[in-house]
């Protein structure tokens, strides 16, 4: 009998299990992948994800793998150009974009250190319930083998497609149609920092990661996919040739690619009820946003944290289980309602006027700009950085 068995071992579901590890409960982490493994990513995390990672213990493990510094950010939208970067966040003054294949494991080898078992390679089939409650999972691993077990709390940390979702019928709220589709991959030859771009109807995003690669990422309107994929190496470079010409240049006479084109076609935004009996969600099984403004790693880190805390107190029983879990929910969609509707928003490819004028603003202006990074970064919140008085001193600077 396990405290808490996690479906899911990326970025949500390993830090669950290895903070739940760590406090004393006896933890199984399952997933049907094995480790290292790829996943289609953003790969970017902000300061404050960093900065989970530090207090982890984990950063410096990171680092070690050679993954580039990210310390300048240009972001443009048409002929408006933002550059700069946040000041240090919880001490932390640089970002990362790793390959998934590289933190994947990391957050893995976390979990096993913490205690936690970790069955790799195992997929879940089903869940087991009594009484109307959620009591453990069967499921099978490469072999062939079923096996059962059983958990005071079952936790669904498996993405957008959650199985655990599903079986619980957990419903979704405060949906948002998706407006795009992305393609990206990996390029040898160029030397950049991180770039998101926005044209008109369309964007593209750059930023080194591990091997000297540079991911670049193109997005487009959904409705555009068809034409898109008719040609997607040459639709790709005019995007690149359409927005930032001078990388344009550099991509076609200097980069290589390195690997396939990744497509992601996303589905709607949402948040999604994330506790019952015996159960709850964390990251995209929860809560998922369109990728432009790569926010997922580090909210996965951030609400997996917050989930570990409530189910602590749940397990310890300082707190009834079913009255921590609705906190986790409420705390986690308070904290995430600025960035879920600045994603919502600018996902768009299509600033409102209000926007517009902002980014204009912050185009000629940087000291708020350095603002507007530290928002980005996890240094203040989206409801601090659009304050109006904040806002009337911006817009009133620029006039």
């Amino acid at each position: 009998m396990y405290d808490a068995i996690v479906i899911g071992a990326r970025c949500a579901g390993s830090p669950v299990g290895m903070l739940l590890a760590r406090r004393g409960h006896r933890v199984l982490v399952v997933d049907r992948a094995t480790f290292p493994s790829d996943t289609v990513s953003t790969h970017y995390i902000q300061q404050r994800g960093l900065a989970r990672l530090a207090a982890w213990g984990l950063l410096d493990e990171l680092v070690a793998t050679g993954v580039p510094a990210i310390k300048h950010m240009t972001v443009s939208y048409r002929d408006i150009v933002i550059a700069g970067f946040a000041d240090a966040i919880n001490g932390i003054d640089v970002t990362y974009a790793p390959r998934r294949t590289v933190l994947d494991q990391i957050l893995v080898n976390g979990a096993r250190a913490a205690g936690a078992e970790v069955r790799e390679g195992f997929a879940v089939r089903e869940l087991i319930f009594e009484d109307g409650k959620v009591v453990g999972i069967r499921g099978a691993a490469a072999d062939g083998e079923v096996r059962e077990e059983h958990a005071r709390i079952v936790i669904g940390a498996d993405g957008r497609n959650s199985f655990v979702a599903d079986a619980v019928g957990a419903q979704r709220y405060h949906e948002v149609p998706a407006e795009c589709f992305v393609y990206y991959s990996y390029f040898s030859g160029l030397r950049t920092d991180f770039h998101s771009r926005i044209g008109v109807g369309e964007q593209i995003g750059i930023w080194p990661t591990h091997d000297d690669r540079t991911l670049v990422a193109v997005m487009r309107k959904a409705e555009a996919m068809p034409e898109f994929r008719a040609d997607v190496e040459g639709n790709f470079h005019a995007i690149a040739r359409a927005i930032v010409p001078e990388f344009a240049e550099e991509l076609a006479t200097h980069g290589k690619r390195e690997d396939r084109f990744h497509p992601m076609r996303y589905p709607d935004n949402y948040y999604r009820q994330s506790y019952g009996p015996g159960w709850a969600l964390v990251g995209d099984a929860g809560y998922h946003k369109d990728p432009l403004t790569g926010l997922g790693i580090s909210d996965a880190f951030e609400y997996a944290q917050l989930l570990a805390d409530r189910v602590h107190d749940g397990l310890s029983g300082d707190v009834p289980m079913a009255d921590a879990l609705a906190e986790y929910q409420r705390e986690r969609d308070a904290k995430s309602h600025s960035s879920f509707e600045f994603t919502c928003s600018i996902s768009t490819l299509e600033l409102t006027p209000q926007l517009h004028a902002v980014f204009r603003a912050l185009g000629g202006d940087a000291r708020y700009a350095k603002d507007f990074f530290a928002m980005i970064g996890g240094g203040m919140t989206g409801e601090e950085f659009f304050a109006p008085e904040r806002m009337a001193k911006l817009l009133g600077a620029s006039a």
